[in-house]
């Protein structure tokens, strides 16, 4: 399953580094950051819950980026 979020993050550097740390998260098959159009699109396995995904992927992020937002629930 695939899904597209919008997010808030200012700048691309700190994109690119939310990009990696989602593609790390348990329950992500794949996943892209486009800083311009300020989205996040997740490619989740088989079998994974996409909010439980979710939240793990924003504390990730937030480790990154503390003031970075995603649109999940």
């Amino acid at each position: 399953m695939k899904k597209t979020y919008k997010i808030e993050v200012d700048c691309a550097n700190c994109a690119n580094k939310m990009e990696l740390a989602a593609k790390k998260t348990e329950g992500v098959k794949d996943a892209s950051v486009n800083f311009m159009a300020l989205k996040m699109k997740v490619e989740f396995q088989d079998g994974a819950d996409p909010e439980a995904v979710m939240d793990q992927v924003f504390r990730a992020c937030r480790k990154i980026e503390p003031d970075c937002e995603i649109y999940y629930k």
